[in-house]
């Protein structure tokens, strides 16, 4: 072989004076190669867009005094007065059956106030509220804890205002009950319940009160951005990272559904007579605890309605609970609230507790760009490992026709394979990290070493996977110009192609997610 057969990408030449050396030059215009794409994929990230930013909260509550017992000069009675008993019944709904439990006090005199709960999130049973239904019913206070209904309530379809009209069903069973005063029926709603306990308030103004626990207040998707910003912050994730708030949460899913993320309880809120007793735990970060009851307070304003309570509890969770109990002094704040209604629907102090923080502003969240949105999402993610493994699946077509094809250069088939493992390798340690930042977050635990060295070795493999990607494409170019064109046959540029452009996809949506430095 001649010195013309030597690829050029490796050519080197030593002697004396005119001593030439062709490799250093090489490499760093694959080192400003791989740079430059790196930068390239930053820049991309940042500007493909939305980005996150959310407002500090400039407004504040501040509790009168630390004592979240409720005020007045009702008299009512204690927790643990009464003997209670249970009765479990079917409830027949419009196209389905529920169970229901009533849990009453024994020898109480007749008309006794009533409380229905509603149920957050997930699957929830007719045994569930055991603790706060034993608390009401041994102070007198009838409650019944229906089923959730399940047949109509699944991840991607919700509808509020048929769940609160199902709901109602049971609340005027409960009017009806032996020893219940008809008048005296409210409702609790916890966590997603609070955005249904407005809707029945609104649609049936008999109910005689209303009760939020750890209430959302704003419509989903805001609710749910704050509490992934509320999450991640808490865990001490890079900033990079949030970004991925908007461009998850704000996407319209692939297929559809989720409409009732944007659902806005204001409304109906706003339509709202009855007095309100909203009850949060500092020690939940999913909520904006200080936001929230202030719009409630606000909305019910429209109605002219002035009748709120607000409470605070220290160190309480999303259930109002401190190590599995509940929060001490909450059974007796709910029951005598109810019992004392309606001298205690403006008793002072309104507002008293723990004091509440939220540093941020829940707020609409920003919907990513046509082509990270929707089913774009998931057909630009399929199409391109279509392309990585198109070639792959050509060459085994062309075996079992047994006509195969003239594969790819030993060494550009080396080249071709890493790069394509480089990048799924990127997405899937991409997804790890996302595994084990959530994992902190929902546990409210961190793990400095975990988050800060996850996020660098991210990055890391995100570079790699580009300096692969260079040397696969010098590699190709430099077969190209020695061998010419007749080095592959069809299936072996089919594959060549699929992988480069298939990882060159990726790694955009790599860079969108955030992978790669910022520098805006």
């Amino acid at each position: 072989m001649t010195a013309a057969d030597v690829p050029a990408a490796g050519r080197r030449r030593d002697g004396g004076a005119g001593r030439t050396n062709y490799a250093g030059p090489v490499i760093y215009r694959k080192l400003a190669a791989v740079l430059g794409l790196v930068l390239t994929f930053g820049v991309i990230g940042s500007l493909s867009g939305p980005g996150w930013n959310p407002e500090p909260l400039t407004e504040a509550v501040v509790p009168e005094t630390a004592d979240v017992a409720i005020g007045s000069d009702a008299v009512t009675d204690p927790v643990g007065t009464y003997e209670t008993a249970q009765e479990t019944i079917e409830v027949e709904l419009d196209g389905a059956r529920v169970l229901a439990t009533v849990t009453y006090p024994v020898d109480a005199p007749d008309g006794r106030p009533g409380m229905l709960f509603m149920h957050g999130a997930g699957t929830a049973t007719n045994l569930n509220f055991t603790d706060q239904a034993q608390a009401l019913a041994s102070a007198g206070v009838y409650a019944m804890v229906p089923e959730k209904r399940m047949d109509t309530y699944t991840t991607t379809e919700r509808d509020y205002v048929q769940m609160a009209r199902d709901y109602l069903v049971s609340w005027r069973i409960l009017t009806e009950w032996p020893g219940v005063d008809p008048d005296m029926v409210g409702i609790y709603g916890e966590s997603e319940g609070a955005w249904i306990a407005p809707v029945a308030a609104a649609e049936e103004p008999d109910v005689a009160f209303v009760v939020y626990v750890s209430a959302p207040v704003v419509p989903p998707r805001e609710q749910f951005a704050f509490a992934a910003d509320s999450y991640l912050r808490s865990v001490g994730v890079p900033a990079a990272l949030l970004r991925a708030i908007p461009r998850g949460l704000g996407a319209n899913m692939p297929g559809g559904g989720f409409e009732y993320a944007d659902f806005d309880a204001s409304p109906y809120q706003q339509r709202m007579q009855q007095p309100v007793l909203l009850i949060y735990g500092t020690g939940d970060s999913a909520m904006p605890t200080v936001q929230g009851p202030l719009q409630l307070i606000d909305d019910i304003a429209e109605a002219g309605n002035t009748q709120y309570t607000l409470r605070y509890f220290e160190g309480a969770n999303h259930g109002i609970r401190i190590d599995g109990e509940l929060a001490p002094g909450f059974n007796d704040a709910l029951t005598r609230w109810v019992l004392g209604l309606p001298e205690t629907a403006t008793a002072e102090p309104r507002i008293a507790g723990d004091q509440p923080v939220q540093r941020f502003r829940a707020a609409p969240v920003s919907h990513p760009r046509w082509y990270a949105d929707g089913d774009m999402l998931v057909a630009s993610i399929l199409g391109a490992f279509a392309l990585l493994v198109i070639g792959p699946l050509a060459w085994v077509g062309s075996r079992l026709v047994r006509r195969p094809s003239k594969p790819l250069p030993p060494p550009l088939a080396r080249y071709t394979a890493a790069t394509a493992l480089a990048t799924v390798a990127v997405l899937v340690v991409f997804a790890a990290y996302i595994v084990q930042v959530a994992n902190l977050a929902l546990n409210y635990r961190t793990d400095d070493l975990a988050v800060h060295g996850g996020w660098v070795l991210l990055q890391a493999v995100g570079i790699f996977a580009v300096a692969v990607g260079v040397r696969s494409v010098a590699a190709g170019i430099n077969a190209r110009r020695t061998l010419g064109a007749a080095a592959t046959g069809a299936v072996g540029r089919i594959t060549w192609w699929g992988v480069h452009v298939g990882a060159t996809v990726l790694l955009l949506i790599a860079a969108y997610w955030g992978v790669f430095p910022s520098v805006l």
